[in-house]
């Protein structure tokens, strides 16, 4: 029905909120200067809210476009702090409490607030300066979404919604999106994707986001794991971090339409693949969906991998001192001109934007800007590989 560009949606009427229509009413558009350009965008003080559409359902949001600045800054990015201080926070029916609570950069995939140009599937960093999404939206009775500035100094924002209105099957879940962040990571402990969203619902996929604290030594040999119903051990469990994203043999600068890496820097040049200052990342679950009856835990292992060549004696030894082995730990001497390698268990800071469609609303977490600000260092400030030119 809706991938069948000839099909007419009998029964349904398209609506279109901005600031110049934020509850999308029907000829109302334009309104704001008598039909001609009065109200495109709006300056934002420091903590002001708005009310991005105000929805009365049922119906479903198709398409949501937004790009942001600071006041008399229009298209620079420079630091990452503007697009992770901006929050983005969505109400169903009458509820108090957000479902969908999270970075404004981060939800479009310009993870760490770093936008990098890239487009997916379902989302879109166009030019690294304008953010799209077109992840299906559904909702029955209501539907509310704001946007908060959370800069210390006003903002420009942009944006438009466009919706459908119309009859929505009951078995089609309602979104919610959800941001975590541990700086930096525990040792030997999982870091938490999503968890505690309440079924029958569908993971949908995550941003996510490393930035890699010691980038000499390859970070992601760590496993995704999907534990269903209270499992105590996974049903699905993944190979390592850039298999999981569809790469191999380290991670690179890629996107395709189910998974993609768009910002994979270096701090020095002259690296190989596997020797990473930031990454960010998404990976959709489309064509592979994850569906569940009651509860959904998904979590990824900060589990990086040391490998030490002749000549290296005094270092093999110092690490193997200091490192905690992950797996079955140290193999000596496993190939020619190899003194020994093993996985060992690290720490990193890593960030997640999950979405997962419930049949019921309910509410997540909300988002804590003081843990997903601290220790943001500005990445201009590092020196990096392949510097993508549309970050500015």
């Amino acid at each position: 029905m809706g991938t069948d560009p000839s099909y007419l949606w009998p029964g349904y009427s398209s609506r279109s909120a901005s600031f110049e229509n934020p509850a999308a009413a029907p000829s109302a558009g334009g309104a704001a200067a008598g039909g001609r350009k009065g109200a495109p965008q709006r300056f934002l003080a420091p903590g002001e809210r708005a009310v991005l559409a105000d929805l009365a359902g049922p119906g479903r949001v198709g398409h949501i476009w937004l790009t942001v600045a600071r006041a008399g800054q229009p298209g620079r990015f420079d630091d990452p702090r503007l697009l992770r201080s901006q929050v983005l926070e969505a109400f169903y029916d009458d509820l108090v409490a957000p479902s969908v609570s999270v970075p404004v950069g981060d939800f479009f995939g310009a993870v760490h607030g770093v936008p990098v140009a890239y487009a997916s599937s379902l989302t879109a960093v166009n030019e690294g300066r304008s953010f799209s999404s077109r992840i299906p939206w559904p909702f029955r009775r209501r539907l509310r979404i704001e946007y908060e500035n959370g800069l210390d100094e006003p903002v420009i924002l942009y944006y438009q919604v466009d919706a459908l209105i119309g009859p929505v099957p009951d078995d089609c879940g309602l979104l919610h999106a959800v941001f975590r962040r541990e700086n930096p990571t525990r040792l030997a402990r999982d870091f938490v994707v999503v968890d505690g969203i309440e079924g029958p619902g569908r993971f949908l996929g995550w941003m996510g986001g490393v930035r890699v604290l010691d980038g000499s030594r390859w970070w992601g040999e760590g496993e995704l794991k999907v534990f269903f119903d209270g499992e105590s051990l996974p049903t699905i469990c993944g190979t390592g971090t850039e298999d999981y994203l569809n790469s191999a043999w380290g991670l690179g600068s890629f996107a395709a339409p189910e998974s993609g890496a768009p910002l994979v820097w270096s701090r020095t040049s002259g690296t190989s693949n596997l020797e990473h200052s930031w990454a960010g990342f998404y990976r959709w679950h489309l064509s592979d969906p994850i569906v569940y009856a009651r509860g959904l835990r998904v979590t990824i292992q900060q589990i990086g991998m040391a490998a030490f060549r002749a000549g290296q004696e005094a270092d093999y030894e110092r690490f193997r001192a200091e490192a905690q082995p992950a797996g079955h730990g140290w193999s000596e001497n496993p190939a020619r001109g190899l003194l020994g390698m093993s996985l060992y268990e690290r720490q990193d800071d890593w960030c997640a934007t999950a979405f997962v469609y419930a049949q019921q609303p309910q509410p997540v977490p909300r988002l804590d800007r003081a843990a997903a600000l601290a220790d943001l260092p500005n990445p201009a400030a590092e020196r990096q590989v392949e510097r993508p030119p549309s970050y500015r």
